[in-house]
């Protein structure tokens, strides 16, 4: 099989594919032949050296694949060879074959294409956490989605639609036309205006019922300004110390110094909440995940959601893959597989 393997913390040319016997899969696992593999901004942090939670370098990341089961461990009940699923991973994605234990499997319904299987997983469980699990989302509540555009964005807007929710989100101005007609009420464009401005603007100075941030430092005391009463902010990332494609202490520790400390005394005077969401720490929870991901692919079957791809990078061009989302020139999600 082929492996993508961060050789070492620098740029995406650290990135290289390298060959290795195909693994067997141990009692309780089971063996998939990956179609397609989630990227993921955590990925970018792990090989930028940004990741804590990164095993050591070198190191094969990955979140998420689909593709077919073709071999099935000792013990194993309820998926069978020749199997379409979807699966979550513990690193190791980027790669040709992966063995997973079946509480992280998920089958697949014939007419879902393997590059939107894989692009489920991580984007999806985690807007369903915090806006379906955690943030309890309803009709005429008015969310703002940072980073709207991308594939957690994604996701969010669809949740929101369907729960009935207006969604305020940031884009670059040449990706409103579409987020517009995908159902995004509210199009601000992050490098031009000041959101938190905006924010007040549109709502006439209510705020927002629920923000979502991954971009860290000062966004997130923007985001937790533009709450309404009883407003619930979900951080989920920091992209904002990774504004170049090498690691820039400088940058990092600017951001760590930008970031909010929220005071519980000026939360309850406020009617707010700040809730910190990482999907990578829910393994002692993958009960609970199986569980949200029969939700969300009963959603995919019946229309209500359908994943968002932009692009399909050979496993050879992952390189290419980091660079088009630090260039933030994706709309949906980036993999890597079949073109």
């Amino acid at each position: 099989m082929r492996q993508v393997w961060i050789t070492r913390r620098g740029g995406p040319e650290v990135l290289q594919v390298r060959e290795a016997p195909d693994p067997e899969p141990a009692a309780g696992e089971v063996r998939i032949r990956v179609a397609a593999s989630g990227v993921n901004f955590a990925d970018v942090l792990a090989r930028m050296g940004l990741y804590p939670d990164a095993p050591p370098l070198p190191t094969v990341v990955g979140y998420e694949v689909a593709g077919v089961i073709d071999r099935v461990g000792k013990g194993v009940e309820g998926f069978r060879e020749g199997d379409r699923v979807g699966a979550l991973t513990r690193f190791g994605g980027y790669a040709d074959v992966v063995c997973v234990s079946p509480m992280q499997v998920s089958p697949l319904p014939d007419a879902l294409s393997f590059q939107k299987a894989a692009a489920i997983p991580v984007n999806y469980l985690t807007a369903w956490i915090m806006l379906v699990h955690l943030g309890c989302v309803r009709e005429g509540d008015r969310v703002l989605v940072q980073a709207v555009a991308g594939g957690v964005g994604q996701a969010a807007v669809q949740i929101c639609r369907w729960r009935g929710a207006e969604v305020i989100g940031t884009a670059s101005a040449g990706k409103h036309e579409r987020l517009r007609e995908m159902g995004v009420a509210h199009c601000i464009d992050y490098r031009t205006q000041d959101f938190e401005a905006e924010v007040k603007r549109i709502t006439g100075g209510t705020g927002v019922d629920i923000a979502l941030d991954a971009v860290g430092g000062e966004s997130f005391a923007k985001s937790y300004r533009s709450l309404a009463h009883l407003g619930r902010l979900y951080v989920f990332g920091v992209s904002s110390m990774a504004p170049g494609k090498r690691r820039s202490i400088p940058a990092a520790v600017h951001g760590l110094w930008k970031m909010p400390r929220f005071s519980p005394i000026p939360m309850m005077n406020k009617n707010r909440g700040v809730h910190g969401v990482n999907l990578g720490h829910l393994w002692k929870r993958v009960d609970l995940l199986k569980r949200m991901q029969s939700e969300i692919m009963a959603l995919v079957q019946d229309g209500t959601f359908d994943p968002v791809v932009d692009r399909v990078f050979p496993l050879e061009q992952a390189a290419d893959a980091h660079a088009w989302i630090q260039d933030r020139k994706n709309f949906g999600k980036v993999l890597l597989g079949s073109a």
